[in-house]
């Protein structure tokens, strides 16, 4: 799933990030595209908070491109 922040400052992509992910599934991957730099702060402090990880940041023409994945469903 694309989530689509750009031309938004912080913390709407974290924002709405964090209400995309409410809606997958455990262990989903989901794409934050954010041309705020501070998004490369916030998304990390966000997914360490919700026991997720953020598995790449690249940025091309002042493109944020993360990628991140949810928090697995518990097991026991």
């Amino acid at each position: 799933m694309i989530v689509d922040a750009r031309g938004h400052r912080c913390p709407t992509p974290s924002l709405r990030l964090q209400k995309a992910m409410r809606g997958a599934v455990p262990g989903a991957r989901l794409t934050l595209l954010a041309t705020d730099p501070m998004a490369r702060i916030d998304v990390p402090y966000l997914m360490a908070g919700a026991g997720g990880w953020v598995v790449s940041i690249e940025e091309a023409d002042g493109v944020l491109t993360i990628e991140v994945e949810t928090p697995a469903a518990p097991t026991g």
